[in-house]
């Protein structure tokens, strides 16, 4: 049976939707990750900053996450071990998250503890990327829809940090 342009037209616009959030977190990934790179070159001056930068950054990711995507995917899949473990990993780097925000940039274990939060948030997006992201797409959780909640949560919590 042939299918109709209209029935290709929509099947196409729900591909290019599918995979719409997993892009959003994406970006955020990359951006904190450049952030990372920028402050392992900064000079002392800026690190103060640019770690603020870091931790303002990953706590309103890890919150739309927590908000939005990981209960979305919790209840559309049956694959919860990995959004637990993903919840485990947000706590210990909001640890450290509130150590890094209680220091100054001066201090010993400043630049030991943005290392460290640095490799828990790579390990942590790989993990994502690899595993919840594409279970996300298989539980049809991974849409415009979806992509739209993220970034107006996003933006919300954006606007209460500034």
């Amino acid at each position: 049976m042939a299918r109709t342009q209209q029935e290709k037209s929509k099947e196409k616009s729900k591909g290019s939707a599918a995979g719409a959030a997993s892009r959003l977190l994406h970006e955020d990934h990359v951006r904190v990750q450049e952030m990372f790179k920028e402050y392992a070159k900064a000079d002392a001056s800026k690190k103060q900053e640019l770690a603020q930068q870091i931790c303002s950054e990953l706590t309103v990711h890890a919150r739309i996450e927590e908000e939005l995507f990981y209960p979305g995917l919790r209840e559309a899949s049956d694959e919860t071990d990995m959004i637990d473990e993903a919840e485990v990993e947000h706590a210990s780097a909001k640890q450290l998250i509130e150590e890094i925000e209680s220091m100054d940039a001066d201090e010993r274990l400043f630049d030991a503890n943005i290392t460290v939060l640095g490799q828990y948030v790579n390990h942590h997006s790989r993990e994502e990327e690899k595993e919840m992201f594409p279970e996300a797409k298989k539980a049809c959780i991974d849409t415009a829809e979806m992509a739209e909640q993220l970034k107006a949560r996003n933006e919300e919590l954006q606007r209460q940090l500034h």
